[in-house]
């Protein structure tokens, strides 16, 4: 039986990576009981994007968290999750905001390095990723409005499924988090390590951007 996970400290956990909130589709999505499941079939086929489109998030998805000795983002079925929050959860025009930055991002690979992302070596992956990643999170940073009315960017879509695909599943919140069953039994005052197995929310590990 799957073990009990609290979604909504989850959530919480993830908005102060994120910068402190998560959009509203996503929160909707993870409190309905969209979680991301190991895959179990020989060959994974989404839904909502194409099987190119697909295999690009992947990649982008698992250098946000690769395998270490715990499961990375692949490991735990992050692709099929955020295919499935986009194809179930999200408006129109936050799908839109999607699909459009996946090709901007693939034609700046191209542009750059003559080459498909999935084609590249994982060292220019990765420096793509983060050449993406960290103006958006200054951009953020900085913003005024609401994430509700600016939206976010695809590498930060991508990077808030990613964290909330992962640590909303088994995996994810057992090996990696501190995991708490709910409602849990109270202990006054105990060793960390005792208390979370020597894992804490803080995820160094495993989380790289």
């Amino acid at each position: 039986m799957k073990t009990d996970i609290n979604r909504r400290e989850a959530i919480r956990r993830v908005a102060l990576l994120m910068g402190g909130a998560v959009s509203a589709p996503a929160i909707l999505g993870v409190l309905a009981g969209c979680s991301a499941e190991p895959d179990t079939e020989a060959e994974w086929k989404p839904t909502f994007l194409t099987q190119a489109q697909a295999a690009l998030v992947a990649e982008v998805a698992e250098i946000m968290i690769p395998r270490t000795d715990t499961p990375g983002a692949k490991d735990v079925g992050i692709p099929a999750f955020i295919d499935k929050m986009l194809k179930d959860v999200y408006p129109k025009d936050e799908q839109a905001r999607f699909v459009a930055g996946l090709a901007d991002f693939e034609t700046q690979a191209k542009r750059e390095h003559g080459r498909a992302f999935v084609e590249l070596e994982p060292a220019l992956r990765a420096a793509l990723v983060k050449q993406a990643h960290d103006p958006a999170v200054e951009v953020e940073r900085e913003a005024t409005q609401p994430v509700a009315e600016r939206g976010r960017p695809f590498i930060l879509m991508t990077k808030e499924l990613t964290l909330l695909g992962y640590f909303t599943s088994e995996p994810g919140a057992t090996q990696v988090l501190q995991y708490r069953p709910v409602p849990g039994a109270y202990h006054a005052c105990v060793p960390l390590k005792q208390a979370g197995k020597g894992k804490t929310w803080a995820t160094e590990t495993s989380y790289r951007f």
